[in-house]
């Protein structure tokens, strides 16, 4: 059975020789501005300028919907919006585990249609206040048991 791959690195520079897809959560008010989102974009600007655009036409722009974002034709990015507005609310953390596993199953679907693997920072764990054994345990089920091959990466 296959198993998360744990590094030490930075997502937005994935490891490996094959063709990759870096995966990251967003919210669902088309705020850019704060997190793993900063890393994207001082590497690229396309990720932003896409997800600001989808915010914009606000066609299908929400939860549980993925923007797949071609850098290359060896890289594409997934804008996932998996986050409902950016505060804590009444307790109620921002992220939404039910909207991250409906974007996994469709980043599911991409990897297998395109030969990717998945790279990662550990998603909806920061800013998003999410638990990352619950995530771990969506990410094995919607990709792992997929035989999606998945790479977590912790930032140094």
């Amino acid at each position: 059975m296959e198993s998360i791959n744990y590094i030490k690195g930075d997502a937005t520079n994935p490891i490996g020789n094959d063709k990759k897809m870096i995966v990251h959560i967003c919210n669902d008010i088309g705020g850019w501005g704060k997190g793993f989102v900063l890393a994207i974009s001082k590497k690229w600007k396309k990720p932003e300028q896409q997800y600001r655009e989808w915010f914009k036409s606000q066609e299908k722009f929400e939860l549980g919907e993925v923007q797949f974002v071609d850098i290359d034709s060896e890289l594409s990015i997934a804008n996932m919006i998996g986050q409902h507005k950016i505060k804590r609310l009444k307790g109620q953390i921002p992220i939404r585990y039910e909207a991250v596993e409906k974007c996994l199953s469709k980043v599911a679907e991409y990897s297998k249609e395109n030969n990717l693997s998945v790279h990662m920072p550990r998603i909806g764990c920061g800013l998003a206040g999410g638990d990352w054994n619950t995530m771990e345990q969506i990410i094995q089920k919607k990709l792992i048991d997929r035989n999606i091959k998945v790479t977590v990466y912790d930032f140094e």
